[in-house]
């Protein structure tokens, strides 16, 4: 009986591939690229107002230009245009800073019927944590191999 589910199973999944649509692999690659780099085209130009009419220098403009980026990303989230734009342009919407606060803002709306602490705040971070915790280890690794190559090769790398 259990090979015959097997052949079953499969000989289902032959017949449902041969009736799926052809996935536009390079199409979908391509519009990913230049979406995402219309994004941190946006990003840039935002940095550009803070550095010409904030006057603050190149090195302090970054993190204004990522606030607006994500207050930008959970306004359209919150008025749900970011999800259509999201199913449009495939990978190209997760350019990390919009992607994330698209994630956190969607998280938040959807549990807050739950409350502050249990609904928003548990809900969120549970997306959170794992991000949190891969960048956090994955700096940490970073900084070790820079140290290591600065200790035992001797090599000078530059800070930042």
């Amino acid at each position: 009986m259990g090979t015959t589910s097997k052949q079953q199973q499969t000989s289902y999944q032959q017949v449902a591939s041969a009736h799926n649509p052809p996935r536009p692999i390079v199409k979908n690659t391509v519009r990913a690229f230049l979406v995402g780099g219309v994004v941190c085209m946006i990003g840039q130009a935002i940095q550009w107002l803070f550095i010409r009419y904030g006057h603050f220098s190149q090195t302090d403009a970054g993190n204004p230009t990522v606030a607006v980026l994500i207050l930008l990303s959970v306004i359209f989230t919150a008025f749900g245009v970011y999800d259509k734009f999201a199913q449009w342009a495939g990978a190209g919407s997760a350019v990390p800073v919009t992607g994330f606060a698209n994630t956190m803002a969607s998280a938040a709306m959807e549990h807050r019927s739950e409350g502050f602490v249990a609904g928003i705040g548990a809900n969120m971070f549970k997306l959170a944590g794992p991000v949190v915790v891969y960048g956090v280890v994955s700096a940490f690794f970073v900084a070790l191999i820079r140290y290591l190559l600065a200790t035992t090769m001797h090599i000078k790398l530059p800070l930042g």
